[in-house]
């Protein structure tokens, strides 16, 4: 009996496979996820200062403000704008410049004399992704050109200690580097609930799921038959974009072991995919799957801890969080990817992801009982 039931399982299995083949839309939509996303949003969505507007005032026209301003240069700024006082509200309020300087006249002269010169910058706070981190560039450039100019050297200020920084992981703060990588964590996390709650859908829109109930089959075993259909087709997915787009096209260098981080992606799908089935027993038709997938999917990708540290949320937010695999899988993963952590590291988050998988499943067989109990009757 045993053995007719994994017999079952695989059999659905292939038949699922077959159906996810004959879909070119959704094979559409899993090559894009994994290869064109993402491209895009490694390079596309930048949290970089990267060329950057700038227009100048410069009252002063002596040697120190234009060292100042030839200071701006590409990739962190554009070339600046020489502009005049009329220019500089015109072109903030049209998003022309991101910022803009004012050297008052006689600045150089105040500067050698020993005054302090104001120096007024005005910042375009509508990007905030480049605005504070804009402001310090500018801020560390204008003050070492005049150190420099001044004492020959950029550092003037005398401390006690000597502050030695050393940045692990990501030496350089590339970018891409992070939105590679979370874009397939992010993707494998999409396309289960999708590919696995659609199929649960299409199945009963077109009467097939009635039929498969009236065969030798059990819920547990048509569930568990589409989960591993779909979850083998979201891995090999995440495999390609791992290893081809984010390896190779991107050169994005990852610390730890690729076999580790799928062997966990393997049991992660069998909890996101619980998490799909259960959305699906929950709606009657796509359009409302579609709007169940909207209310899901976004806090399970925004509150994870992917996009911002989980310590920077709300104490509440942190605690309802923990019900949700993926923030057990996006704290892993980074973990194997970025960092190059083994078995030792991420046995507890892989135990915790694994049980929450588990009440999801329990949760979604329930609910897929009750719905065939109902259809039943």
């Amino acid at each position: 009996m045993r053995w007719v039931t994994w017999s079952n399982i695989y059999r659905l299995g292939l038949k699922e496979l077959k159906s996810l083949g004959a879909d070119k839309v959704l094979l559409i939509l899993i090559a894009w996820a994994f290869s064109g996303a993402i491209y895009t949003a490694a390079t596309g969505a930048s949290l970089e200062l990267r060329n950057a507007p700038v227009a100048v005032v410069d009252e002063d026209q002596s040697p120190l403000s234009r060292r100042i301003v030839d200071a701006f240069y590409p990739p962190y700024f554009s070339p600046p704008y020489q502009a005049t006082l009329a220019e500089l509200d015109k072109g903030m309020d049209s998003g022309r410049y991101n910022f803009t300087l004012i050297i008052p006249a006689n600045f150089q002269r105040d500067v050698q004399a020993g005054r302090k010169p104001d120096v007024q910058l005005n910042i375009d706070a509508t990007i905030m992704s480049q605005a504070f981190i804009g402001s310090t560039y500018i801020k560390s450039i204008a003050l070492g050109e005049v150190n420099e100019y001044l004492t020959g050297t950029r550092n003037s200020t005398q401390t006690p200690i000597t502050l030695s920084t050393r940045v692990r992981f990501n030496p350089n703060l590339t970018g891409v580097w992070f939105g590679g990588v979370m874009e397939v964590i992010n993707n494998v996390t999409m396309l289960t609930i999708i590919l696995v709650g659609a199929a649960f859908i299409r199945e009963r829109e077109h009467g097939t799921l009635e039929h498969l109930l009236v065969m030798p089959l059990t819920p547990f075993e048509i569930m568990l038959a589409k989960i591993w259909a779909n979850g083998l087709a979201v891995l090999l997915g995440a495999s390609f974009g791992l290893i081809v787009m984010v390896q190779m096209v991107l050169k994005v260098p990852i610390a730890g072991s690729v076999p580790l981080f799928l062997a966990a992606a393997t049991c992660y799908l069998f909890a996101a995919a619980s998490i799909g089935i259960f959305l699906s027993t929950l709606a009657r038709s796509m359009p409302q799957f579609g709007l169940l997938i909207i209310l899901c999917i976004i806090p399970l990708l925004m509150l994870s801890g992917g996009v911002t540290p989980r310590e920077s949320m709300p104490q509440l937010v942190q605690d309802i969080m923990l019900a949700a695999p993926t923030t057990y899988f996006v704290r892993l993963a980074q973990g194997i990817l970025y960092r190059g952590a083994d078995f030792s590291v991420i046995w507890q988050d892989l135990l915790a992801m694994t049980g929450v998988g588990a009440a999801f499943f329990n949760l979604a067989l329930f609910r897929f009982r009750k719905s065939v109990t109902q259809t039943q009757i």
